[in-house]
């Protein structure tokens, strides 16, 4: 699994206006080929009066799969620029359409790719795009004296501690990307005297939403 990419957490809608032509971006997360393909039908079924619903997703941690349709637009002037956008911005696990009603006037090969292109753009901006993050869930437990050297420790990093339970100890649940997995341990033992027993649990990717980390998988 890769350290760390960058995908959708909550698709979003928004349309464009081109000489008269609406060109209106659909944005989602997907997880496979065949969540992007039902996606694609149940967006043609909903804008079934349209002239075009060009689609590109990405599909992969590393963007194995691609795939993008001009949906009889000019070869090249709306799959194409709206996957250059996807990939442009990074993006994995992604799938778009961008739905034109014509408007009457034709744009012509220059037009469409830029209406395209910022179709998508304002599609992403109306999502909510994150990093996910391998990380290491830490179970720590120490005694009250060293619990506050942890604290400053994991505040220095700006770690987030998960859970914390008190009894005639404290115990930590602590999400710590697994790139600095053991330079945190490292630092705790060292900050701590070794009086710090840590265990490392299971992964899972999480990432940054609203300042608040939350477990995605």
């Amino acid at each position: 699994m890769l350290p760390e990419y960058r995908t959708i957490y909550q698709g979003g809608e928004d349309e464009i206006v081109e000489k008269k032509s609406r060109f209106i971006a659909t944005v989602i997360p997907v997880e496979n080929e065949e969540e992007a393909l039902e996606f694609i039908e149940k967006t043609k079924k909903k804008y079934w009066d349209a002239r075009h619903n060009c689609f590109a997703y990405v599909i992969g941690e590393r963007g194995q799969l691609q795939r993008c349709s001009d949906d009889g637009e000019p070869n090249g002037t709306a799959g194409k620029p709206m996957l250059d956008v996807l990939l442009g911005n990074e993006l994995r696990n992604v799938a778009v359409v961008v739905t034109r009603y014509f408007g009457g006037t034709l744009l012509g090969t220059g037009g469409l790719v830029r209406a395209y292109s910022q179709a998508v753009k304002a599609g992403l901006q109306a999502s909510v795009v994150i990093t996910k993050i391998l990380g290491v869930k830490l179970h720590i437990e120490t005694d009250y004296t060293t619990f506050g050297k942890i604290q400053y420790i994991l505040a220095q990093r700006e770690l987030k501690i998960l859970d914390t339970v008190y009894t005639d100890k404290v115990e930590l649940e602590v999400l710590i990307p697994k790139t600095e997995l053991e330079q945190v341990m490292h630092a705790i033992t060292e900050g701590t005297n070794a009086q710090a027993d840590m265990t490392p649990k299971e992964e899972c990717y999480y990432a940054e939403i609203d300042g608040v980390p939350t477990v995605l998988e």
